[in-house]
């Protein structure tokens, strides 16, 4: 005999975390978002509910041959595993270490390098965002930030240390895969034309970005913001937009993401070139890329 015991409930799925004692809110929410299904006599089968989008048994093998691959670094193995279970029901390929130093030593080996980083704050040894500086000096792959603590300031740190976007714990496990997806799609580009802004050559299906002969080393949420800015230079774009166009989401309440990458991008672009265009600030409007 099987049991369905589970909720559509996202909102209680949030404020609840149900789960046994000792188990984290994180686990406890991704619990709710599966369906489990209690057999008499036997161990619980964990199946994901349609409702979350999964589409991976609908994979041609063409497609299923060009996954994008996700490393979850998170001490929380149970975490891991089942947000492993969830990703790959979406259609990526996963993995996941525990520790700072695991997941360093995989970026040395091309082959095992993520399209996408999911990357907790808090864990023993290196936390996080010693990690995150650490990797940002050679490797400019999406970093999505997870953490407990969701103070504005971790989340104004973990962007200005070169995270692309930040969540905290516990959130619904498809807030975290549409987070992924919008990190996929800013990182896939199409080729296009090289597009030049006085001093500054963008090249787009590469993203990458010159300043003079020198290149700019930026991450995926910045070279979005600038590329975002430069295809309308002259023109004030508003923060709600910039928040779609280059990072994939809709601006949240006192969310100071944009702020935070312009401030980076302001101080990389001057100090690659002097005379490279400035973004400057519209008090109540947006920000505008300007040159001369």
């Amino acid at each position: 005999m099987y049991v369905d015991t589970s909720t559509s409930d996202d909102a209680a799925m949030r404020a609840k975390g149900d789960g046994p004692p000792g188990c984290s809110a994180a686990v406890a929410i991704l619990r709710r978002a599966a369906r489990p299904w209690k057999c008499s006599g036997a161990a619980p089968r964990v199946l994901f509910d349609s409702r979350y989008g999964s589409n991976a048994a609908h994979l041609s093998s063409a497609q299923q041959t060009h996954m994008s691959r996700i490393l979850i670094v998170d001490d929380d193995r149970e975490l891991c595993e089942l947000l492993a279970e969830y990703l790959r029901r979406e259609a990526f390929e996963v993995d996941y270490v525990h520790d700072a130093a695991s997941m360093l030593a995989r970026m040395s080996d091309a082959s095992l390098r993520p399209d996408v980083l999911i990357l907790d704050v808090s864990m023993p040894g290196q936390n996080g965002l010693d990690a995150l500086r650490e990797l940002r000096l050679q490797h400019r792959m999406p970093v999505i930030m997870l953490s407990a603590r969701g103070e504005p300031v971790d989340r104004v740190i973990g962007l200005e240390l070169g995270a692309d976007d930040y969540l905290a714990k516990p959130c619904l496990p498809r807030e975290l895969l549409a987070r992924v997806r919008a990190q996929l799609r800013r990182h896939t580009l199409t080729a296009a034309g090289d597009l030049h802004v006085g001093a500054l050559r963008l090249l787009p299906g590469e993203r990458r970005v010159f300043a003079g002969e020198r290149e700019v080393p930026l991450t995926g949420a910045e070279f979005g913001l600038l590329f975002a800015l430069a295809q309308r230079a002259g023109e004030v774009i508003d923060k709600a937009t910039l928040s779609r166009t280059a990072l994939g989401r809709e601006l949240e309440r006192f969310d100071r993401s944009i702020d935070v990458h312009v401030s980076r991008l302001r101080q990389k672009l001057k100090q690659a070139d002097a005379e490279s265009p400035r973004i400057e600030s519209v008090r109540g409007a947006g920000y505008v890329l300007t040159v001369g």
